[in-house]
């Protein structure tokens, strides 16, 4: 009995649970148990559009089912995937090209020279990259005529400067850059002497792709020790080229390696095709190769060979100026790098490709006091002007710009001859403006409309002057504006036997005139020059073409009761005679020096006194002369011998 009732109550209670789940809403509740989102309803919008019936959805469920991009495979999806993003793996330090020229226009924006406003500027540079026109490069830029003629500032490249590291290609490797230069400004590596433009071109060095875009490192020159040989006399590690330009030098290099002090290294093992034109040399030169590690041998080594490559410049040159390893150049015709700012006999042996073998006994002469001076000198040039690309151009810049105080430059000419025509003239980075001088010496102090500074640097035309030197003098005499700054000196001195003034030349310990051969003065002193001076003055001035420097010094000194005031510079004024078969110049003439007592004597009678005031007085740079490092001086180039 006690069973039965047990299976009753236990039917009875299987049919309430039957009927709860049918009708109470349990199957519901197991459902959302084992799938929490096969019941959920819809979200509910937010925030609740008032129009939400008038905003369309971003596609229909028809349209996303009939999409096949959700039916792809994971293979499928993987190979579309690959196709976008070929370079799976690039990173910064691997894909991303920090090119030289990204690195040379940072150099530039980042630069004194630059401004925004293109009307402010005088000089301009290409945002294409112009560095590498070799047809056959990766880096190579097509269509660069197309590209540089739709820019408006343009004007056949006057006032630009183009940058350039590789020309031409295979094989000739010619100095064609593949679009038209026109009158622009070549800033390029591996220039030949012959296609360079002194005064206008700048010859820069060939600079790897890592090479630092600021500071960069130090030159390995810790110690300049006696003796200065090191372990190896002459070395060169490089490659070797079996066809084509450039192959003629370093096919003969072996000839002056004999193991010892001489290491000369080449290897054929380069290129795609080299083993179809290896010759008998190549096994064993690549054998010999291996032997030798080429930092090792940059660091133990007096010399480095520095030959020609398929061009003219070779990555090598910087690469022994840093290792402090005396450069010996095999590359006829090759413009070195900022020549017009660097004394390169210094610091380099110039060879001759074609003397080869005459190299080893030449730097065998050398000797040790040349070799630790030349050392030394490759230290400093190595960090004043190429340890950085930032060096580098605004070394160029430097060059380029010249003086970067001058405005205008104003010729008085002067000759019996017609000036030459205007497209004959040199491009200029400033205004250059040729007036009639009507072959009057006076003409050179009109006061000329065309003047716009208060400075005015007088110079004749056969003067020389560094940059520094003029920058120097205008810093002077903007100390000073009211006096004559300048270089050449003379003087004045009184004669008890004759009674006379008399004038010298000779270099004495005091001074009273500063010629205007090559001299700053303030413009004011032109119309005193052409209104306050007598014309009988003047007369006398244009009839013997002399002693119109003479007649302003008197004039300026009269005027401030002071003296002119001379400055440092690299060399002595000095005259230098004419050539054969051209005009004597006035100077050289025999009555050229009594022409000039006679002078200071007849302008002191107008004057009715000596207004020449003599000074002992000559302003130098900080640091002249000092012995510390070059490198510290602002005006390091008065100091060249």
């Amino acid at each position: 009995m006690q069973a039965r009732k047990k299976y009753v109550l236990l039917a009875l209670c299987a049919c309430c649970w039957l009927l709860l789940f049918y009708w109470g809403g349990v199957q519901s509740r197991l459902l959302r148990l084992l799938n929490p989102r096969a019941g959920d309803e819809p979200p509910r919008p937010w925030p609740e559009w008032v129009d939400r019936a008038l905003l369309p959805g971003y596609a229909a469920l028809e349209e996303l089912q009939a999409s096949g991009g959700s039916g792809d495979s994971p293979r499928q999806r993987r190979q579309a995937w690959a196709g976008i993003y070929r370079d799976s793996r690039c990173r910064m330090d691997t894909c991303f090209d920090f090119s030289r020229y990204r690195k040379i226009l940072a150099s530039v924006t980042e630069s004194r020279y630059y401004t925004a406003d293109p009307r402010e500027a005088c000089l301009f540079v290409l945002g294409i990259d112009t560095l590498d026109r070799d047809q056959l490069s990766a880096q190579f830029v097509p269509n660069v005529d197309e590209r540089i003629r739709g820019y408006p500032l343009w004007n056949d490249g006057r006032n630009h400067l183009v940058f350039n590291l590789y020309s031409g290609t295979w094989p000739n490797y010619t100095e064609d850059l593949g679009f038209r230069v026109g009158q622009a400004i070549l800033a390029k590596a591996s220039l030949n002497s012959e296609h360079f433009r002194p005064g206008f071109d700048v010859s820069i060095p060939l600079f790897s792709r890592d090479h630092p875009q600021k500071g960069g490192e130090r030159g390995w020159l810790l110690r300049n020790s006696v003796p200065p040989r090191r372990k190896y006399l002459l070395m060169f590690k490089g490659k070797r080229y079996l066809t084509g330009i450039g192959s003629d030098t370093r096919n003969a290099l072996h000839h002056i390696h004999n193991g010892k002090d001489i290491i000369s290294l080449t290897t054929c093992r380069h290129g795609k095709d080299w083993e179809k034109h290896k010759d008998a040399r190549c096994d064993h030169d690549n054998q010999e190769y291996e032997r030798f590690d080429y930092q090792e041998l940059l660091h133990n080594s007096t010399f480095c060979l520095v030959p020609r490559g398929r061009r003219l410049g070779s990555f090598r040159f910087l690469e022994s100026l840093q290792a402090a390893c005396i450069p010996v150049l095999l590359s006829n015709g090759w413009e070195l790098p900022f020549s017009e700012v660097i004394q390169w006999n210094q610091a380099v042996i110039e060879g001759d490709e074609r003397l080869l073998l005459q190299v080893p006994s030449t730097v065998r002469a050398v000797g040790i006091e040349r070799v630790l001076a030349m050392r030394q000198r490759t230290q400093m040039l190595w960090e004043a002007y190429f340890s950085s690309v930032d060096k580098i151009v605004l070394t160029t810049l430097e060059v380029v710009s010249k003086s970067k105080y001058c405005s205008q430059i104003i010729i008085i000419w002067n000759s019996e001859k017609p000036p030459p025509h205007r497209s004959k003239w040199p491009p200029m980075p400033v205004a250059l403006i040729v007036t009639d001088g009507r072959r009057k010496t006076t003409s050179r102090f009109l006061p000329q409309v065309a003047i716009e500074t208060e400075a005015v640097l007088s110079l004749d035309e056969d003067t020389v002057l560094l940059t520094s030197e003029v920058n120097f003098a205008f810093h002077v005499w903007r100390s000073f504006p009211e006096r004559i700054v300048g270089y050449p000196p003379r003087s004045h001195f009184w004669d008890p036997v004759k009674q006379v003034w008399g004038y010298t030349s000779k270099w004495t310990n005091e001074y009273s005139i500063v010629l205007t051969g090559a001299a700053f003065y303030h413009r004011y002193y032109n119309h005193l020059f052409s209104y306050y001076m007598p014309h009988s003055l003047r007369a006398l001035v244009d009839r013997t073409s002399n002693c119109e420097d003479i007649l302003m010094n008197f004039l300026v000194s009269s005027v401030t009761h002071l003296p002119p005031i001379k400055v440092a510079q690299r060399k002595q004024y000095k005259e230098l005679p004419s050539p054969q078969g051209t005009k004597m110049a006035p100077w050289a003439n025999p009555e050229h020096f009594t022409q000039r007592q006679e002078c200071v004597n007849a302008f002191a009678s107008w004057f009715g006194y000596m207004p020449l005031v003599h000074s002992q007085f000559r302003l130098d740079p900080v640091l002249f002369k000092d012995h510390v490092s070059v490198l510290r001086k602002k005006y390091k180039d008065l100091e060249r011998a």
